[in-house]
């Protein structure tokens, strides 16, 4: 009896890590998760390395299942791990986050107690300062619906963050591949409430992140990526407005000529891709619409810094 409670202890889920380049991040970031009492395996997917990382977890971490990409192919290499995902729950982080002792637990309890839920999403605390990520701030004031949930509702995640129910995540199909990095989330987050699955921001799943650095180019993307989701999931009206939207934030940063660039080269593509959700799943998203709308808004409106000061 005990060995079988022991086991399934053990089994209720698997860690996937994400890494490209960055051998001596990812080694760290191994040693953290291999110190956690949760004991849950771990599978590295090296996204097209040339810098030794797989021969460096090879020879470090025997244990760890090491799955080898011949190029990199972005956020689409975690669909490639959880073919080998044999557990109810899936935790996923790149090789600059750590899940933090307990939280793998604490969010496998709650999938336990919520059979809906179909992902949880950690607090990410940044840097040395523990430094609270700015959208998980965002997620614990999200206007959805609670539905009794045992967080706030999301209809978005941190992909680099969350612990998935591994059957939620085949029903959906995974990552879009086109996407490749950056926004890879809102479009599996879509697919996911469309099937009738809920997200949730839990406070007390933590997980921690080294600085993040954003590119230009993955700033690109992101509204390349999040232009492409509201066409192919969002009724024309408010797919209109979040292009609109996001345009305005790219003409704003002096990026609009480059992100329209960007998207128009699959737009065709994305289109064929089309499947409107059901008017409950787009009421949800027009929320959060209006939210960053104000939140926006209210941002222009305060002073600047320097006349604060003064």
């Amino acid at each position: 009896m005990f060995r079988r409670q022991l086991m399934d202890y053990f089994e209720r889920g698997t860690v996937v890590v994400l890494t490209h380049n960055r051998r001596a991040r990812l080694l760290q970031t191994l040693r953290a998760l291999s110190r956690l009492p949760d004991g849950w395996p771990i599978i590295v997917v090296d996204n097209g390395s040339s810098d030794g990382t797989a021969r460096a977890v090879s020879q470090e971490f025997p244990s760890v299942l090491l799955i080898r990409s011949r190029r990199n192919i972005g956020a689409a290499a975690r669909n490639i791990a959880v073919a080998y995902v044999h557990t109810p729950y899936v935790a996923f982080c790149d090789d600059d986050t750590q899940w933090q002792p307990g939280s793998l637990q604490h969010a496998a309890c709650v999938l336990d107690a919520h059979p809906r839920i179909a992902v949880v999403n950690g607090c990410v605390l940044v840097g040395e300062e523990d430094r609270i990520d700015p959208a998980c701030i965002r997620m614990a004031t999200s206007p959805l619906d609670r539905e009794n949930l045992p967080g706030p509702q999301l209809l978005d995640f941190m992909a680099a963050a969350c612990v998935v129910r591994t059957r939620a995540f085949y029903e959906a199909g995974g990552y879009w591949p086109p996407f490749f990095i950056g926004g890879e989330e809102s479009l599996l987050a879509l697919d996911f409430a469309q099937r009738g699955w809920r997200m949730v921001y839990i406070e007390e799943v933590l997980v921690r992140r080294a600085s993040p650095s954003c590119s230009v180019f993955l700033e690109r993307r992101r509204m390349r990526n999040a232009i492409w989701v509201a066409w192919m999931r969002l009724p024309w009206r408010l797919a209109w407005e979040e292009t609109l939207a996001l345009l305005r934030k790219a003409a704003g940063r002096h990026q609009l000529r480059a992100v329209l660039m960007l998207t128009m080269t699959g737009m065709t593509r994305a289109f064929k891709e089309r499947q409107v959700v059901a008017p409950r799943v787009a009421a949800m998203r027009a929320r959060l619409l209006a939210q960053g709308a104000q939140e926006t808004h209210e941002a222009a409106a305060r002073p600047p810094r320097s006349s604060l000061a003064s």
